[in-house]
């Protein structure tokens, strides 16, 4: 059996969204979106039919579109996702927007990513600040590998270390560091929607059970004073209404400039301080 692409387009947009349905069509056909539309008639054979039938069946149980695409977008970038990663987000684009406002005055800057992921915020900060020396590190080794293949990709050398957040550093001391941790509490019931029971569980949230998400958040301020240089920038990504505690936190330590900043949505997602 064979279908034309617009054919198949057109019955997988009665399943998934339209433009799910769209893209997963390009991915099957390797075709672009303008080819789709002037070869519409260009027909699927039957192993790509049997194949689109699949993601389309796997999109319509609520698998991320990303990852059956292989890819997503970031600071407008590809970046090659798998089940190993998180799936970047819009919202952690602040994170690469307050770090560069804080290192204008610092080419050569030391710069850390903890908790890398699939290495977005490593990768993009190496690409907008050519001068500096970009460590990342992660505890998951499948992630690392998405990671290095991204930084290879984007012709950027980061300095991947796997561990748990500082352990693999010594006495490294870094003038900003940046991190998107786990903060999702563990019972929180949004880790049931949304396409989250398909991302790394080790990603969105500590597991600490009756916990409040802010564990990894607790780790990482208070080994950033031991790593960062004298006027150093800490950046940390946070859960919609944490933003207060995490202020605190940073107020518990030898931080100053203690700020939180919003994303587009208006919900502080960041929050930050300036080492004294």
């Amino acid at each position: 059996m064979t279908m034309t692409l617009n054919a198949a387009w057109r019955s997988a947009s009665r399943r998934i969204d339209r433009l799910d349905a769209r893209l997963l069509v390009e991915q099957v056909a390797t075709c672009t979106h303008a080819d789709l539309i002037a070869h519409s008639t260009r027909t699927l054979s039957a192993d790509q039919l049997c194949r689109f039938d699949a993601l389309v069946g796997r999109r319509a149980s609520g698998e991320p579109l990303a990852y059956l695409l292989g890819s997503a977008e970031f600071y407008g970038r590809e970046f090659v996702v798998t089940p190993a990663v998180l799936i970047p987000r819009p919202e952690t684009e602040l994170l690469v927007d307050l770090a560069i406002e804080r290192l204008g005055s610092l080419p050569n800057a030391r710069i850390l990513d903890l908790g890398t992921g699939s290495g977005v915020l490593a990768v993009t900060l190496a690409r907008l600040c050519p001068g500096a020396l970009v460590t990342a590190v992660d505890l998951s080794p499948a992630a690392l590998a998405v990671a290095s293949g991204n930084a290879v990709g984007h012709a950027v050398e980061v300095s991947f270390l796997a561990g748990h957040w500082y352990t693999p550093l010594g006495e490294s001391r870094f003038d900003l560091i940046v991190a998107n941790p786990p903060y999702v509490a563990h019972a929180d019931p949004h880790l049931q929607g949304d396409g989250l029971p398909y991302e790394p569980r080790i990603a969105l949230t500590d597991g600490v059970v009756g916990g409040d998400g802010l564990a990894c958040l607790r780790e990482i301020i208070r080994g950033a004073v031991t790593h960062l240089r004298p006027a150093g920038w800490l950046l940390v990504e946070h859960g919609y209404n944490q933003a207060a505690a995490v202020r605190q936190l940073l107020g518990q330590q030898r931080f100053v400039e203690i700020g939180s900043w919003c994303d587009l949505a208006g919900i502080e997602r960041v929050s930050g301080g300036r080492l004294d």
